[in-house]
């Protein structure tokens, strides 16, 4: 409530227009957390009617979907986009700006949610995922963690949470499935604090091949090889090489959006204001904000 006037007054200022010369208001209308969606859904409403323009719900999972558009080159339609954040992990095939459809989703849990938690147990900061990777830059990945057997295009990560859980519960042992906290929490940090970035690489590649492994699954059954990453998560520096050289092997067209464009940001709901607004697609002025929300 204290920022939102300064910063859309600080952009319209950067742009050079003013406020006549917008078409359209655009805003998050789900999901998100309800507190900040009701502060930029109300302002956006008073702006639409003061200036008596349309005002545009926008998806904010479709919006990350079509931050891949913010930059040249663009992927072509129709393309596989892989979606991941701390609070959801998809793949979307998306046949228009306005056209996508969920293909596969987690049962469980986010693949950001797994790094975060995992950071949690190493004693890291939240949020964790980026000091993940900035940890597993520096280690190797010599502790294998099991993969998921889900035999669509969900994904499932609560299991691998627990092994890492238990893994370090045992300070890499053998007996890495033993709920029981078989060391003494002493010996238990000294093997994290000892070995912190070959966990990370290890639980960081982990976390990328389950979905990259899904990706690949995804093209075989589509045939699509125009294949995009999105979302918070889509800034880690392995998955975007992961992707790069998967793309490279097996002949796919592959996009990845700057990192600005990677966490939430408002140049993603602008652009699909943009799409929606050129199909006409206003929402009425009482519609109301959504914590969550699918497609």
């Amino acid at each position: 409530m204290e920022n939102i006037v300064p910063v859309v007054d600080a952009a319209i200022k950067k742009s050079g227009l003013s406020l006549k010369d917008i078409d359209g208001i655009a805003f998050t209308q789900a999901p998100g957390l309800i507190g900040a969606l009701l502060v930029g859904g109300q302002f956006a409403k008073s702006l639409a009617l003061s200036l008596n323009k349309p005002l545009i719900a926008v998806h904010h999972m479709q919006a990350h979907v079509l931050a891949n558009l913010l930059q040249e080159p663009a992927p072509a339609f129709p393309f596989l986009c892989l979606t991941v954040s701390g609070g959801h992990t998809q793949i979307v095939l998306c046949s228009s700006p306005t056209s996508m459809k969920v293909i596969g989703e987690t049962i469980d849990d986010a693949a950001g949610e797994a790094f975060d938690k995992t950071a949690k147990l190493l004693g890291l900061p939240y949020p964790g995922g980026p000091l993940i990777d900035k940890y597993a830059q520096l280690g190797e990945a010599i502790y294998k963690f099991p993969e998921p057997k889900i035999d669509n295009l969900n994904f499932s990560f609560s299991g691998l949470k627990t092994s890492i859980l238990y893994f370090l519960n045992n300070a890499g042992t053998a007996n890495v499935y033993k709920e029981e906290l078989i060391v003494d929490t002493k010996v238990r940090k000294q093997f994290i604090d000892e070995n912190l970035n070959n966990i990370c690489a290890s639980v960081q590649e982990r976390i990328i091949s389950i979905l990259i492994n899904k990706l690949k699954k995804a093209v075989l059954q589509t045939g699509i090889t125009n294949v995009c990453v999105a979302g918070g998560v889509s800034a880690n520096s392995d998955l975007r090489k992961a992707l790069t050289e998967t793309g490279i092997a097996l002949g796919w067209k592959t996009f990845i959006p700057a990192f600005e464009y990677c966490t939430d940001n408002a140049a993603m709901i602008a652009i699909s204001g943009y799409y929606q607004y050129l199909a006409n697609d206003f929402s009425p002025i009482n519609i109301a904000p959504t914590a969550s929300s699918s497609f």
